[in-house]
């Protein structure tokens, strides 16, 4: 009779995760085109052909990766800006933006990596990076909208995508510069810049 303890069998859903953990490491490490699925099947411990079934090519690991990482930064931003919408519109600013940093600092280099289209192969991956940016954009634009209600809509876009575009440049250089500042006060540096823009398009009221 065998006593030998079984192992536990792991959820498909619990094991994707798994996977995209792991794939999200090498793809920071090595970049798309430097990944193999070889190295992915190690590091989390599963077979290659278990990686096919459940993603079918690199490309779809990848945009599961993709998929994971904009469900995360689009969850962590509704949160902060919902908590944040009774205490006025600079404070919903500058949480929308520390929920931001604060995402770049848990995906550490694979945000980066993804940002860097050109390691990216083009169609549906750049696709799904540049719906993370529309994603982001169109909360920034419904927030500002809530508050700048005057405001042309040409004005408002604008001012998202500059935040978005911002946004990004100062994350890159915090992870490529070691900078000495986290994401609460890298959120109020780059708040003070859009901040007198903002409130001279809302007007005495701001």
């Amino acid at each position: 009779m065998n006593d030998a303890p079984r192992r536990r069998r792991v959820p498909r859903a619990e094991r994707e995760q798994q996977i995209l953990a792991a794939a999200e490491e090498v793809f920071a490490e090595r970049g798309f085109q430097g990944t193999s699925m070889d190295e992915v099947s190690l590091r989390v411990g599963v077979s290659k052909p278990m990686l096919y079934e459940y993603f079918s090519s690199k490309e779809g690991l990848l945009l599961a990766c993709v998929a994971r990482i904009r469900a995360d930064l689009h969850s962590a931003t509704i949160q902060a800006l919902t908590a944040a919408a009774q205490e006025g519109a600079r404070a919903v600013l500058e949480a929308g933006l520390r929920a931001y940093f604060d995402f770049a600092d848990r995906h550490g280099r694979a945000w980066a990596v993804l940002l860097n289209e050109s390691v990216i192969v083009a169609g549906p991956a750049e696709e799904a990076i540049e719906a993370i940016r529309g994603q982001q954009t169109l909360l920034i634009q419904e927030a500002l909208g809530g508050w700048l209600t005057d405001a042309a809509p040409e004005r408002i876009a604008v001012y998202a995508h500059a935040l978005i575009g911002a946004s990004e440049r100062v994350a890159r250089w915090r992870l490529r510069e070691g900078a000495g500042i986290g994401p609460e006060q890298s959120a109020t540096l780059l708040a003070d810049a859009f901040w007198p823009g903002f409130a001279a398009a809302a007007g005495p009221t701001a």
